[in-house]
C-alpha cells in the first residue's frame, strides 16, 4: 500500500430541506406560536414577524414558513 497519496477531498454542495409546512397567507406580518396540528401550550412562545421583499418568512422555532399569496416566492401566483 501506498500511504504517501492521500485521495482527493471533494466537497459535497449542501442543500437546505424544505420546510416543514408553508402555510399560504394575505399580509405581511403573521403570528406563529408553533400550533397546529398541537395544542397551543406544546407549541413556543408567539412571535410576531414582518416579511421583506422576498414575500416569505421562516419561524425561528418551528421553521414553518409563510407565503404572501401573490408575492415573488409564490409559485401558484405564476
Amino acid at each position: 500500500m501506498d500511504f504517501g497519496r492521500r485521495a482527493a477531498y471533494r466537497p459535497v454542495p449542501m442543500v437546505a430541506p424544505p420546510p416543514p409546512e408553508v402555510i399560504r397567507v394575505r399580509s405581511r406580518r403573521v403570528a406563529c406560536d408553533g400550533s397546529g396540528e398541537i395544542a397551543p401550550a406544546l407549541g413556543h412562545p408567539r412571535v410576531f414577524m414582518q416579511m421583506d421583499e422576498k414575500g416569505f418568512i421562516d419561524c425561528g422555532y418551528c421553521d414553518r414558513r409563510y407565503l404572501l399569496i401573490g408575492g415573488p416566492a409564490d409559485d401558484r401566483a405564476r
